[in-house]
């Protein structure tokens, strides 16, 4: 169907679930008419917005968990993720990804109103016993409450497909796909995500929010993401990178969780980036 909210932009049809915008500008080279826009400008957060979806009222907090059909436990990797949405590291998104916008992002690596999103973030059960779509799940992670889910969507993806699209191979010998088919659950749940309190792990974290108002104003950043211990080429290459770019803050991002054997683990990570500052 063709859905028209004012405009002729909308040049293919789109889905009856799919946004008004998701047709616009298909297989042209422009993405807005200029009047109105969803791009993110220099140094905003994708999708324009930082989200925060920390529940700010203690009455309604305590209203969302009473609300609770269900409780379930996270993996470490789980709530990585929801530390991630409640914070609007994940921006734009409000909730972990429900079919529709699961689907768009593993066949296009866009969501549906075509913003660019690299990989889905689902929240994984094998047992969706107990609860239906439209309840509320109360989310656990380290003996404390941290989130509610509103359980919008409740599918069963093709995973086989999953890890075709998204990681180029369907072979168990990759890391990831081994994971992804052997361990994680069989069903996604998608939906609102309402944060009671921010995830806590061993190793030192911060929202993004506390990491850009520690950004100085007007300065470019010169912005290092990074997974292991810096080494000295990594360190060289650094000071290079911001004395190209005048008048420049360095920012050193590293992304800790679940690790693969072998590895480093993310609090000695952190002390090795933190010797580097000193």
């Amino acid at each position: 169907v063709f859905k028209s909210f004012g405009d002729t932009h909308t040049t293919v049809p789109v889905e009856p679930h799919e946004s008004e915008r998701a047709g616009r500008f298909v297989r042209q080279a422009k993405t807005e008419c200029g009047i109105h826009t969803r791009t993110t400008s220099e140094g905003a957060p994708h999708g324009g917005a930082l989200v925060d979806l920390i529940v700010k009222d203690a009455a309604h907090a305590k209203a969302l968990v009473s609300s609770t059909v269900k409780t379930v436990e996270l993996s470490e990797r789980q709530a990585c993720d929801v530390f991630c949405l409640v914070n609007g590291a994940f921006s734009p998104l409000t909730g972990f990804m429900d079919e529709a916008q699961y689907n768009a992002v593993v066949s296009s690596m866009r969501l549906p109103e075509k913003q660019l999103f690299g990989l889905p973030v689902t929240l994984d059960m094998n047992d969706v016993s107990g609860f239906k779509q439209g309840d509320k799940l109360l989310l656990r992670w380290a003996g404390e409450d941290v989130a509610v889910l509103e359980a919008a969507s409740i599918y069963k993806p093709n995973k086989v497909v999953e890890a075709k699209e998204c990681y180029g191979t369907s072979s168990l010998e990759h890391p990831t796909v081994y994971s992804l088919i052997a361990e994680q659950g069989a069903y996604y749940i998608g939906g609102k995500l309402n944060g009671l309190k921010t995830p806590k792990f061993p190793y030192p974290t911060q929202t993004p929010a506390e990491v850009r108002a520690q950004l100085p104003a007007g300065k470019s950043v010169v912005a290092f993401q990074n997974r292991n211990p810096i080494h000295r080429a990594h360190f060289e290459l650094l000071k290079c990178a911001q004395r190209d770019v005048a008048d420049s803050v360095l920012l050193v991002h590293p992304t800790c969780g679940p690790t693969q054997p072998g590895d480093i683990d993310g609090l000695v990570r952190i002390s090795t980036y933190e010797a580097l500052r000193e």
